[in-house]
């Protein structure tokens, strides 16, 4: 048998890390559905207004992206991760978030494999993935990146992290219940904090960090994790939503945070609803934050 050239490997291992990139999508159907909660559920908050809502069709990943996908990232293009906000990142420790200047994607404070989501990395740590990952692809990247002022081209076929309207819809998977796992969850279906379940439901396990992707069932659509494990940056500025029916909303026009959906290992059994919003400044690392990618 031949050996094959160096070039021809390094083909094979690009062809096959694109391979392994769009298997690891899930189409999602757009439709319209109704966003925010009920007034009459549980814990809803006052930013939860419901409204209905078109989306368009796009894909999104099955899974956050992980550190073995995140540190191929800053291997091909030698990557440092933003500072300007922090200088390192807030791991918990005895509870509570503690600022650490060695904390990092690489060192969150406790154990992680390349299966597990990636952590520590702020939402334009996110932008920047996303775009080196449609160029990887052949893709047009969806941002302009000048310094901290982000624009996205909404025509571009590239990777970008997905609206909060996208990722509710996508969570929710036809459900109209406070989980897609209907009127409570627990540590067997979501990564969270058990000492602090949903609506007097029994207690569960504390983890207390997070777990590899795809541990727990996928909700309808074939998406994990959609509750627990780690919250998820979305496009959008914090605000609160416009009224009546709406396509394709993007969020405010401008604010200070950026949202972020999907509770955590560290978060109560609250924080995993659909509906419930939680938003940091862009800037911000925390232990318990990734990042989900969605193309159209």
């Amino acid at each position: 048998m031949k050996k094959l050239s160096f070039l021809m490997v390094i083909a094979c291992f690009i062809v096959f890390g694109l391979a392994a990139q769009q298997n690891n999508m899930v189409r999602i159907n757009g439709g319209t559905f109704t966003m925010g909660s009920p007034v009459n559920e549980v814990a809803r908050e006052y930013d939860e207004l419901q409204r209905q809502v078109t989306v368009s069709s796009f894909s999104m990943g099955r899974n956050a992206v992980t550190v073995g996908e995140f540190r191929r990232f800053v291997n091909a293009t030698n990557y440092r991760i933003d500072t300007e906000e922090y200088d390192g990142g807030l791991v918990v420790i005895n509870e509570d978030f503690v600022l650490k200047a060695d904390a990092n994607w690489k060192n969150p404070y406790f154990t992680q494999g390349d299966n597990h989501p990636v952590v520590l990395v702020s939402w334009f740590d996110a932008i920047e993935y996303c775009n080196w990952l449609s160029r990887l692809e052949g893709l047009n990247p969806a941002y302009t990146i000048n310094g901290n002022n982000v624009t996205w081209n909404r025509n571009a076929n590239g990777y970008r992290l997905p609206t909060e309207a996208e990722w509710e819809y996508a969570c929710r998977a036809g459900t109209t219940t406070p989980f897609n796992t209907g009127n409570n969850i627990t540590t067997n279906q979501a990564n969270y904090n058990g000492n602090f379940p949903y609506n007097n439901n029994a207690k569960g396990e504390y983890r207390q960090r997070t777990t590899p992707v795809g541990s727990f069932p996928a909700n309808a659509w074939g998406l994990h994790d959609m509750h627990g494990n780690v919250f998820e940056w979305c496009w959008d500025w914090y605000g609160f939503y416009a009224t009546g029916a709406q396509t394709n909303p993007t969020g405010a026009v401008s604010g200070e945070n950026r949202v972020l959906r999907g509770g955590s290992w560290y978060y109560d059994g609250q924080g995993l609803r659909s509906a419930y919003r939680l938003h940091v400044i862009p800037g911000s690392r925390y232990s318990n934050i990734g990042f989900r990618v969605v193309r159209p």
